[in-house]
């Protein structure tokens, strides 16, 4: 294999040629949505955990100290929407999804570039929803909505805060569609599937929830605001409803939402791993069929969610086995990233220890989910914060640290410029040692009987809640330097090569910024991904250049 050099870039790309602000709230290049999203998101990342930080404060102390129980109560609500809905849901597909996607797979843009362009308009409409709602006092049910509470007895915004994610799910829709056609029918010659890049299988698979999925979640938000508003009996007990029947259908969907927000995380790793270990990807069709095997299984999964709301027993053990099922190929990718190290080339450069905090920490999150999976374990730690410390081990110290991973490793082709590879290194550290700091302590606290959405608790607990608010300050500490190094490199960055990786992908065929129509000429494909040489760390073929 011969090392390549990419072309050298081209003089406009799709950031200056035009800085109107028409050129990009009408674009309809699929980049500058991205950018578009990644801009959105990032804010409502930092609202999440501005509310975040204001539960961390309060939990310093035993007492309610710093606001009242039904203040409290609003905050984790609205963090919780805001993170989910408003971030953790659109970060991958949304923003990683649509500026890759097409390029991955050697086309000019995705196939409904005006629809993707009105998800953005209706992901903001349904965020600015939501904040309407915050600013109108907020809500507080928690992220489940569940009924009778939200449907009878709240009497904060319930219908604004549901008509939000209720229009947001549409965006997601869209996407989840485009993405599934553009694969379908605009890949560039010879690229069969078995020579597609795994991010682009991680995405496919996770379109399919997007598409099944989240019509079911919308349809019963609606049916909780009809109930709100109309009193026709749905789920209420009282008005001879199923409170139950909404735990069902929320949880149909919103299991496999964690496979939404994971999935793509899924897709990054596979992309980084291989590239600084400088080997072909283990397991390659392996990785690709366990992607469509969680999508599957954690439509399956969803009742592990209702352990203790009287189900059927024998419900309960069917869900708890088909829960243990998932893990399988869950499993799998971690074998295989694993493998894929073995014997490499390693370079650690920040994607790579992000990639790594990735499978160290999904591990942990794995495996304590199947503990909850577990009838008499769940019983145990049923809504206590060993579940929150679970779900942010997946959520946070999987999904966030693949978003990182991807940004850093796609930064110079987002922007053409480098960020400072030190201070990433420090940043990446801080942020591993304020996560663990912050989630770990809460396990104990769940294991030991802790409940969670309580702003008081019994002083007994108090070390180990000093311990995680210490944590959550410097993970927030850790989260606010790549936005302070990646806008400082915008300007003082030094410039990206097309390829500063060495990576064998297409995206890194076209120039850092690419230009608006991706690619000078479509290009070619003769051979899959991942044709590294790990005897020869700069020997490798790049996925558009025939073999010699």
């Amino acid at each position: 294999m011969a090392a390549i050099t990419a072309p050298v870039s081209a003089r406009k790309h799709y950031l200056n040629i035009d800085y109107s602000w028409r050129s990009w709230l009408l674009t309809v290049d699929h980049k500058r949505i991205a950018i578009l999203y990644l801009l959105s998101i990032t804010l409502f990342f930092f609202v999440g955990g501005f509310f975040a930080t204001l539960l961390r404060l309060e939990l310093v102390t035993p007492q309610g100290d710093v606001v009242q129980a039904e203040t409290y109560n609003k905050l984790f609500t609205m963090h919780g929407v805001t993170m989910i809905f408003f971030f953790l849901i659109p970060s991958i597909p949304a923003v990683l999804g649509n500026f890759l996607l097409p390029l991955m797979i050697g086309a000019r843009d995705l196939a409904f570039p005006r629809l993707n362009l009105l998800s953005w308009y209706l992901f903001m409409l349904g965020a600015l929803s939501a904040v309407a709602a915050m600013a109108a006092g907020g809500v507080d049910t928690g992220w489940t909505f569940y009924p009778p509470y939200s449907t009878r007895s709240s009497n904060s915004q319930v219908v604004l805060t549901g008509l939000g994610a209720f229009i947001a799910g549409f965006s997601s829709i869209l996407t989840g569609l485009n993405f599934i056609v553009t694969i379908h029918t605009m890949r560039a010659p010879g690229l069969t599937w078995f020579r597609l890049p795994l991010f682009v299988w991680a995405h496919y698979a996770t379109s399919l929830i997007m598409l099944l999925g989240t019509p079911v979640i919308a349809i019963t938000i609606a049916l909780a605001g009809i109930e709100r508003l109309l009193r026709i009996g749905i789920f209420d007990p009282a008005l001879g409803g199923d409170p139950v029947l909404f735990q069902h259908l929320f949880w149909f969907y919103s299991h496999p939402a964690v496979y939404i927000m994971i999935l793509p995380g899924m897709g990054v790793i596979s992309e980084i791993i291989p590239c600084f270990a400088r080997r072909r990807i283990f397991g390659y069709r392996f990785i690709a069929f366990s992607s469509f095997a969680i999508a599957i299984i954690g439509f399956l999964a969803w009742g592990h969610h209702l352990f203790v709301s009287g189900q059927s027993v024998y419900a309960s053990m069917t869900f708890s086995a088909i829960t243990y099922l998932v893990a399988i190929p869950s499993a799998i990718k971690t074998f295989n990233w694993t493998a894929t190290l073995y014997k490499g080339s390693i370079a650690y450069r920040t994607p790579l220890w992000y990639a790594l905090w990735f499978i160290g920490l999904f591990v942990i999150g794995g495996l304590t989910g199947l503990f909850v999976a577990a009838l008499p374990v769940d019983v145990h730690v049923h809504d206590t914060y060993f579940v929150v410390a679970h779900f942010h081990y997946i959520m946070v110290g999987g999904q966030v640290m693949a978003y990182l991973a991807a940004l850093h490793f796609w930064w110079p082709k987002f922007s053409g410029r480098m960020y400072p590879e030190g201070l990433a290194k420090f940043a990446a550290f801080t942020i591993f040692i304020g996560f663990n700091l912050t989630f770990f302590p809460q396990f104990i606290l769940g294991y030991l009987g802790m409940p969670r959405r309580y702003y008081t608790y019994a002083p007994e607990f108090q070390v180990l809640n000093v311990l995680s608010t210490a944590g959550a300050s410097i993970l927030a500490f850790g989260f606010i330097l790549p936005m302070v190094y990646f806008v400082w490199s915008l300007r003082y960055g030094r410039k990206a090569d097309p390829n500063p990786w060495e990576a064998t992908g297409l995206e890194w065929q076209t120039s850092s910024p690419p230009t608006t129509h991706n690619f000078e000429q479509t290009p070619v494909v003769t051979h899959g991904p991942y044709a590294y040489s790990p005897q020869e760390p700069h020997d490798y073929l790049p996925q558009g250049v025939a073999r010699v």
